[in-house]
Parts: C-alpha cells; sequence; structure tokens
C-alpha cells in the first residue's frame, strides 16, 4: 500500500514537472531559441509558449530592445604620430535572435574589437586638430562600418559616439599655450580697433569743433569790423557835419603830446615844430573871442561859473605867455624839455606836460614879436 502511494506520488510529480517544462512564457521585447534534438527548431515569441520537455532544449532569453555599451578608452594614433586615448559609446540593438545566437559566438565582444579597429583605421587618416574638430565625420564612418559588419550578426547598430579624446599631457599644454596666444592676440586686436575708433571719433570731435570755433571768431571778427566801421563812419560824418576849424584840431593835438611822456623810461623828449603852431592856435583861442558855431547858437549861454572859468584860463594863459617871454629874455637853449617839467597855470586845461608847450608857444611867439 505504502509503495503504491510512493509510486503514484512520483508519477504527479512527474507529470507536474513535465507540465512545467512544456510552458515557456517570454517577456516583451524578449526572444528564446529552441533546439530540438540538437537542431535550432524555433523562436519562442513574447507571451504563452509550449515545447515539447525532454526533447526540446530552450536557450536563455536575448534581449531585443536597444542597448548601450561603453568601450573603455583605446590608444589611437593620429596621422600626425601622436597617440590620443578615444572612448566610445555603442548603441544597437538585436534585430534577429537566430544569427545573434548562431551566426557569432559573444557578439558584444565582436562590436568592441570590431569598433576598435575601425576606430584607429578612420583616425589614422586625420591630424590631431582634425580629430578634435570632426567627431561627426568620425562617427559617421564607424556607424557605417559597424553596421555593414554586424548585419549578418543579426544587429543593427543605430550610433556610435565618441565620448572623450584625450591627447598626451604635453600636447595638452601645448594646446591651452597656442589657445591663450589666441585669445590674447583677439584681445589686443579688439583693443587696438577700440583705441582706432575712440582716436577717430576725439578727431572727428575736435574738427568740428575747430570748426565751429573758426566760424565763431570769423562773425565775431566781422561783426567787430562792421562796428568798428559803422564808428568812424558815424565819427566822419560827425566832424565834416560839424565843420570843426584849426583852432579845435589844435587843441586836440597837443592833448594828445602828454601821451608821449608816460613810458617810464622818457626822461628826455624833443617837442616837433608843429607844437608851436598848435600852441598858438590854443593861446589865440583863449586870448580872442570864438566864432559861434550851429551847435552853439542853438544851445543856451553858460552860466556865470562857466564864465568865471573862462576867465581864470585866459588868465593862465597869458601868465604862460609872460613866464615864456621871462626865460627867452634870459636866455634859453634849444627847444628841448625834460619829461617831468614844472606845474604851470595852463597844466588843468591842456594836461600833464601842456604847461611846457604853452611856455615854449609863448616863447616862440616873443621872438617873432621882437622880430
Amino acid at each position: 500500500m505504502d509503495a503504491l502511494l510512493i509510486a503514484g506520488l512520483l508519477i504527479v510529480l512527474l507529470a507536474v514537472f513535465t507540465v512545467i517544462r512544456s510552458v515557456r512564457i517570454v517577456p516583451q521585447a524578449r526572444a528564446r531559441n529552441v533546439e530540438r534534438l540538437g537542431r535550432y527548431h524555433s523562436t519562442l515569441k513574447p507571451g504563452l509558449n509550449f515545447v515539447i520537455p525532454y526533447i526540446d532544449r530552450v536557450y536563455p532569453m536575448i534581449d531585443l530592445r536597444e542597448q548601450v555599451v561603453s568601450f573603455k578608452p583605446q590608444p589611437v594614433i593620429t596621422e600626425d604620430n601622436l597617440v590620443v586615448e578615444i572612448d566610445t559609446v555603442l548603441y544597437f540593438q538585436v534585430t534577429d535572435p537566430r544569427a545573434a545566437a548562431y551566426e557569432i559566438a559573444n557578439y558584444i565582444q565582436a562590436v568592441e574589437q570590431l569598433t576598435v579597429t575601425t576606430l584607429r583605421n578612420v583616425v589614422g587618416s586625420l591630424d590631431l586638430e582634425m580629430t578634435l574638430t570632426s567627431r561627426d565625420t568620425i562617427n559617421s564612418q564607424l556607424r557605417g562600418v559597424l553596421d555593414e559588419a554586424t548585419g549578418k550578426w543579426g544587429i543593427r547598430v543605430n550610433r556610435v559616439e565618441i565620448k572623450a579624446i584625450d591627447p598626451p599631457k604635453s600636447i595638452k599644454e601645448a594646446m591651452e599655450k597656442q589657445m591663450r596666444a589666441e585669445r590674447d592676440k583677439r584681445a589686443a586686436i579688439l583693443n587696438a580697433e577700440g583705441q582706432r575708433q575712440s582716436q577717430i571719433l576725439t578727431a572727428e570731435g575736435d574738427k568740428q569743433s575747430a570748426i565751429l570755433r573758426a566760424e565763431g571768431d570769423r562773425s565775431a571778427a566781422i561783426l567787430k569790423a562792421e562796428g568798428q566801421s559803422q564808428a568812424i563812419d558815424e565819427v566822419f560824418q560827425a566832424v565834416h557835419r560839424n565843420d570843426p576849424d584849426p583852432k579845435l584840431l589844435a587843441y586836440q593835438y597837443l592833448q594828445v603830446l602828454p601821451e608821449l611822456a608816460k613810458g617810464p623810461n622818457n626822461t628826455f623828449w624833443v617837442i616837433p615844430s608843429e607844437v608851436t603852431s598848435a600852441i598858438q592856435g590854443v593861446s589865440k583861442a583863449f586870448t580872442e573871442a570864438l566864432p559861434q558855431s550851429s551847435a552853439v547858437r542853438e544851445t543856451p549861454r553858460v552860466n556865470e561859473a562857466a564864465a568865471e572859468e573862462r576867465k581864470q584860463a585866459e588868465q593862465a594863459a597869458a601868465d604862460a605867455v609872460a613866464e615864456a617871454a621871462e626865460a627867452d629874455s634870459l636866455g634859453g637853449g634849444p627847444r628841448q624839455l625834460n619829461a617831468a617839467p614844472a606845474h604851470l597855470p595852463g597844466d588843468d586845461l591842456l594836461g600833464t606836460g601842456t604847461g611846457a608847450g604853452t611856455a615854449v608857444g609863448a616863447r616862440e611867439e616873443h621872438h617873432r614879436n621882437g622880430a
């Protein structure tokens, strides 16, 4: 009885194990190859699958999703004989589980070695500068070669990316120096351009300022000349309109004589011969009655104070004539006077130094009378 129970249990366990071995569940994006009696039979699809136990052999699952494999850096020699370390990343996908299992023993290792050899072939035709700046070209060439070679393995290479390119340390230092020199060069060029623009703008500003200043000076000179011209014209018209006589001109001439003696180093000066006639005219102007001009006829008579001042002026002129005659009788020299003569009564009317001129004129008058 116990033997029959044990045999029944064994049969049940065997049946259950057989059923379990005959049922295979494959997840999504996975595949499993089946061999029957040592020969490829089929590929299990995602879902529930049945196989013949003890006859069919089911291999491990193959991932049909896109996979990413990063390979360790590989030394590669460039065209200019420089060794660089290149790190690559491969993106691939299994499209045929049967070919991936039976056409190549280890497709991951095969792809890695193929990537290294293709990379050395591509980079070997480029120099260092082109290698650093032509990553897209290298990636495209690698992808084309790998996709063509791995097609019969049931693998599709989607992308090949160069993750890093590490040149030697000495090359890095030289590249840093070159980059620094280029930046210094660009900075110097930009600085020079800025200074040139600044100088150009400054020169243009100075030019405009000089032009405007010259135009202002020209306008000011023109206006000043016009003002002087109008003033001279007014004076000329006034002189001709009032018709001055020689006595007035002689008086104006004598008023200019004191200016000749104002120099700090003038200790001796000579009176021109024209002064004699001028002094005589002034003396006659004080001693004789003046004719009334048209301007005087229109103005009212002067008050008594003005008449008194005129009498004092006439008396001062007479005294000057007497003193000159006395000095001439005592014996006089040439008609030369010091720059600082003695004060004479006529100085208040003729200004500084005019008293001496009056004395000289009186002496000349005395000589003519004696003659």
